[in-house]
């Protein structure tokens, strides 16, 4: 029971010998860090050694549990693994539009209102016209007269009276009058509000006797079935991410999750931001709206059959990754066993085992981070 006095003494003076050490070179507590370590694991396994020994020469202070540490398990199994890419996005679409006018007007009549479903080419409002209108009827009318004029001067050509010239006056008269009003009829379209594809108005902005003008917002039109998702990555993620890779939307803001794909993964880095774009498809969903904030992870590597634990059972000394497992001695004692394994890829909080660990193995994920190679243990 002294020896194991004095070992504990000894460590606790390498300890308190290790925090008042100067010094603030990094590398240097490094290491000193690592003889402190290595040293523990000695001592360790030394009064693991003389607790066995006085154990078994009957010492009743010193019990079986008292010396055994608690632990918590878990089995080994195979399960699906996945590393993604995460980023946030926003919900956009090509088909959603926010019509203005295309002159300086009044608004006349308002056709739809929000929620109504339209049709491309469907008039959403008219604007005031009479102008134009007037215009129109006022060009009619010229066009009659120099229709008559032309006739007039045609059959007279025709029967080899008057002169060619005053026939041709008459006809370049008619056909610029003609041209005149197919012009100012395809400005009177610039006084209607259309839509260009079929979708659902969602809002709006114009009543009837308001004065408008080219860029004021007026009408916006939604197709819930083109919408999808744009986000921004980093370029060091551009070897990784492509088109159709799987991904896993979530909308925090409805508790709504789905799964879709990349549907483009751009070529280009932006110069500045140092970024690419990728669009990600959505299905046609009443519960999503542009603008919307989603959380996406890209999937870039999946391994259906792998073999995962907790990323914080890992512990790594001197550039090597181990665990410890359950096992038992030649007392059949339940001991820890100190394995070294080849991590793959992590994520969120789990890792990849290559190789070092097998199905069915207790590892050992509450009380490893004191553990010693052959320690004495219980659950």
């Amino acid at each position: 029971m002294n020896n194991i006095k004095l070992i504990l003494l000894a460590t606790g003076v390498v300890v308190l010998l290790a925090a008042c050490g100067g010094g603030n070179d990094l590398e240097s507590k490094k290491a000193e860090l690592e003889k402190l370590k290595a040293k523990q694991t000695e001592l360790n396994a030394q009064i693991a050694g003389l607790q066995d020994e006085i154990a078994s020469m009957g010492d009743s202070a010193v019990e079986e549990n008292s010396r055994a540490k608690v632990v918590a398990v878990t089995s080994v199994t195979v399960q699906a693994f996945m590393h993604a890419v995460d980023v946030q996005g926003r919900v956009d679409g090509d088909e959603n539009i926010t019509y203005s006018a295309k002159v300086p007007s009044v608004v006349k009549r308002v056709n739809v209102k929000a929620g109504d479903r339209v049709s491309a080419g469907q008039i959403l409002a008219e604007l005031d016209a009479d102008v134009v209108k007037s215009q129109i009827e006022t060009l009619k009318k010229g066009l009659e007269l120099a229709n008559t004029v032309y006739e007039k001067r045609k059959a007279l050509w025709e029967q080899k009276v008057g002169s060619e010239i005053e026939f041709l006056q008459a006809k370049n008269q008619k056909e610029n009058l003609e041209k005149q009003i197919a012009s100012v009829k395809e400005n009177i379209d610039m006084y209607f509000i259309k839509s260009e594809y079929n979708g659902t108005v969602d809002l709006v902005s114009i009543k009837v006797g308001q004065g408008i003008a080219p860029g004021v917002p007026a009408i916006s039109v939604v197709n819930p079935a083109a919408l999808k998702i744009k986000a921004d990555l980093s370029e060091s993620y551009a070897n990784v991410v492509k088109q159709g890779n799987p991904v896993i939307v979530n909308f925090p803001d409805i508790n709504k999750s789905i799964k879709s794909s990349v549907l483009y993964s751009s070529k280009s880095i932006n110069a500045l931001t140092r970024t690419f774009n990728v669009e990600v498809a959505l299905p046609n969903d009443n519960d999503l709206h542009p603008n919307m904030v989603a959380e996406i992870k890209i999937v870039d590597y999946e391994n259906k059959n792998a073999l995962v634990v907790p990323i914080n059972t890992i512990q790594e000394i001197e550039g090597e990754k181990l665990v410890y497992i359950v096992t038992k001695n030649a007392k059949n004692e339940l001991i820890a066993k100190k394995v070294a394994v080849a991590v793959g890829k992590t994520y969120g909080t789990n890792a990849e085992i290559l190789s070092g660990l097998s199905l069915g193995d207790q590892l050992i994920t509450t009380g490893f981070q004191d553990l010693t190679d052959g320690q004495v243990i219980k659950f």
